[in-house]
C-alpha cells in the first residue's frame, strides 16, 4: 500500500518549529499504519533523541540556534532516522516516503 501524509496535521506541527513566538524546538513525523503524522513534539533535545530507538522509523524537524555572542542565526534539520531493528523493506520505503515529508517542510 502506498504510503500517504495527513499535510494539514504535519504543516501545524511545522509551522510551531519555524514560529518565533513558541518555545517548541523540534517535533517527530511517524507513521500510523500507511499514513505520516505528525508525532511527538517538544523544546529539550534529550527526549527528542529518545524518540530515536532501534526499532522506530520517523522524520524529524529540529530548530537550533548557532554563532557566535555577536551573531546569533537560526538554523533548521530535517532529520530521517531508521533504527537498526527495522527491516529491510521499511528501510526502502522510508527513503522514498521522505520526499512527501519534503513537500510539507520547506
Amino acid at each position: 500500500m502506498a504510503t500517504k501524509i495527513d499535510k494539514e496535521a504535519c504543516r501545524e506541527a511545522y509551522n510551531l518549529v519555524r514560529d518565533d513566538a513558541t518555545e517548541v524546538n523540534w517535533v517527530t513525523f511517524k507513521y500510523n499504519g500507511s499514513t505520516i503524522v505528525p508525532g511527538d513534539q517538544g523544546v529539550d533535545y534529550e527526549t527528542f533523541k529518545r524518540k530515536c530507538t532501534d526499532d522506530v522509523r520517523l522524520f524529524g524537524f529540529v530548530r537550533f540556534t548557532t554563532g557566535d555572542a555577536m551573531s546569533k542565526r537560526v538554523k533548521f534539520a530535517l532529520i530521517t532516522w531508521i533504527g537498526e531493528d527495522v527491516s529491510g523493506l521499511q528501510r526502502a520505503k522510508t527513503g522514498t516516503d521522505k520526499t512527501l515529508v519534503k513537500e510539507v517542510v520547506q
